[in-house]
């Protein structure tokens, strides 16, 4: 299939993200298998353990090789498989990759400035602009004029956000985002990504960190060596720890004390 044919005429969408019978391969080596699911304007957390497909998922979403993908990937309408990552971006989707990827030379500002794009809409007021980033994260106007190297591992990821957000997105996919941060700033990322959400920001959320994870999405879709193995609630997840050992593997949240802004989300 062509890029041309993959991203254009756009059919009309049942959902904002439409995805039916994915499959992602590396070479010969299977790493998703027949992926289905849809989510509008809310946030959709995708839990698992390492290995188990979610990063291939994104990449796959957004056209990163190497993963080869069969199947539909539909967003706002827009055929995604085959396409390329740049034309995938334009049509609406910011990705925060596992690791932020930033680059070490670049400061703050630079790599705002290097993402920015006009949401089109008309409707400037709401656009996510540098300043807007900057009201958003203040750290990051202070350090505006740091590499990216230069910054800590709390202040790379929300410039890994604020990257991401200038590029105008209806919807933001964050691979394992509380990767490598310290609880502190666990909840606070927390937070803004509820603000985000409250402000009409879509998000797909693959993460491992279950208190994450349930804080953020009231959906839960857990997935199994490639697989959706099964949808629930932030609210049954949290409060089930056999199901939490059975497809995670992880010691119980129930045992646990999360601060209060790792409780639970109400699916409501």
């Amino acid at each position: 299939m062509s890029e041309q044919t993959a991203l254009s005429p756009p059919v009309e969408a049942r959902s904002l993200l439409e995805i039916d019978g994915l499959s992602a391969f590396y070479g010969k080596a299977r790493a998703l298998e027949d992926v289905t699911f849809r989510m509008e304007h809310e946030s959709v957390a995708i839990v698992g353990r390492n290995g188990m497909g979610k990063t291939t998922l994104c990449n796959a979403i957004m056209g990163i090789s190497p993963p080869t993908a069969t199947g539909s990937i539909r967003f706002a309408g827009h055929e995604l498989v085959d396409g390329h990552s740049h034309r995938i971006a334009r049509h609406g989707i910011g990705y925060v990759p596992q690791g932020r990827r930033l680059f070490p030379s670049l400061t703050v500002d630079e790599h705002l400035r290097i993402a920015s794009r006009s949401a089109g809409g008309g409707d400037g007021g709401h656009e996510w602009t540098r300043s807007r980033v900057y009201d958003l994260f203040p750290r990051l106007a202070e350090r505006k004029r740091n590499g990216g190297a230069q910054l800590s591992g709390g202040e790379q990821q929300m410039l890994a956000i604020g990257r991401a957000l200038v590029t105008n997105p209806r919807l933001l996919v964050m691979d394992e985002p509380s990767e490598g941060l310290a609880p502190a700033i666990i909840e606070t990322m927390i937070e803004t990504f509820q603000q985000l959400e409250r402000d009409g920001l879509a998000i797909l959320l693959i993460e491992q960190n279950l208190g994450v994870a349930t804080a953020l999405a009231g959906r839960q879709l857990i997935m199994v060596a490639g697989r959706i193995a099964t949808e629930t609630t932030a609210e049954a997840l949290a409060g089930d720890p056999e199901l939490q050992r059975r497809y995670l593997g992880v010691e119980p949240l129930a045992n646990e004390a999360p601060p209060q802004s790792l409780s639970p989300r109400d699916p409501s």
